[in-house]
């Protein structure tokens, strides 16, 4: 038993050496030349102008949550889509479900006016 930590240890070990060494790497070795010119904010080539940090509304973070909520659903769904064939009455039973719990965080989101782009 004491065995299969071991292994789990030197792999944990590794995995930390992967990820702290090039970024260690790179902070020795990048240039150090600071400059007002480089602290800029760049907005896409053009000269910046106001504020660096803007206050975004929550509505818009509110709104892409519930995009990728019910874009993950949508994948988890079409291989379910694909078999209808061949699932028996449990599996159809239990995707009504997930349909229904989809369309009851649909009407909750909507209630919440959550859908609406200002």
């Amino acid at each position: 038993m004491l065995d299969q930590f071991t292994f789990i240890g030197i792999f944990l070990i590794v995995a930390l050496i992967f990820g702290v060494a090039p970024l260690t790497i790179a902070f020795v070795l990048r240039p150090k030349k600071p400059n007002p010119r480089k602290a800029e904010t760049y907005e896409c080539g053009l000269q910046p102008h106001g504020e660096a940090w803007v206050q975004f509304k929550a509505q818009y973070y509110i709104f892409a949550l519930a995009f990728v909520v019910f874009d993950v659903e949508a994948v988890f769904l079409l291989p379910w889509a694909l078999a209808y064939n061949q699932l028996g009455l449990y599996a159809v039973v239990e995707a009504i479900i997930f349909i229904l719990i989809l369309l009851g965080a649909l009407v909750y989101v909507w209630r919440k006016n959550a859908l609406e782009w200002m």
